[in-house]
């Protein structure tokens, strides 16, 4: 008895290295940062955040998050009241390429393959020369479930710092730059 432990126990080892070994060289997206730009770091836990909106726009769609502070500003009637958005109000919206769910009635087009995160932070002090803003984009790539912060050759290109989406952000300045509309709950 002791003997076929010790050899359940020796075939176990090599599996266990193994699976500590992938888990290891699994990409942690909190390290990732844009040169000279925002730090994925920065939005822990977007993917708890509640939904500010959902979107379709060239082929991809999107959910739109909030953190507590853009969810609060919304409620209280921002941007349409005329105020801006309180520095730590924090977005992030999520693409993906969309699928046609065949199976399901009436087969309902839902996200498939994710294609990127985009992330947006109000700091007056950090961001003074980008409207109050800092914008971060990082492209996914689903086959090697790795993220990269996005560069020029990217649709739509991104450069390599926090102001990255502030010219595309100006058309809506009397918005605070802010696109999203707060969906009717």
């Amino acid at each position: 008895m002791q003997k076929s432990s010790l050899i359940s126990l020796i075939a176990s080892v090599p599996i266990a290295i193994l699976a500590t070994g992938i888990a290891i060289s699994a990409q942690d997206k909190y390290t990732l940062q844009v040169p000279g730009g925002l730090a994925f770091s920065e939005f822990r836990g977007y993917e708890d955040w509640p939904v500010i909106a959902i979107s379709e726009n060239e082929g991809v769609i999107a959910v739109i998050l909030g953190n507590p502070a853009m969810i609060g500003a919304y409620r209280e009637g921002v941007p349409g009241n005329g105020k801006p958005f309180p520095d730590g109000a924090r977005m992030a919206k999520i693409h993906w390429i969309p699928k046609k769910q065949e199976a399901y009635p009436g087969q309902p087009t839902v996200p498939g393959a994710q294609h990127d995160v985009d992330f947006m932070v109000k700091d007056s002090k950090r961001f003074a020369d980008s409207g109050g803003w800092g914008y971060g984009a990082f492209e996914y790539d689903a086959a090697t479930d790795v993220f990269r912060p996005a560069t020029t050759a990217d649709n739509p290109p991104q450069e390599n710092d926090a102001k990255c989406g502030y010219a595309c952000h100006t058309v809506v300045q009397n918005r605070d730059y802010v696109f999203t509309e707060y969906g009717k709950r």
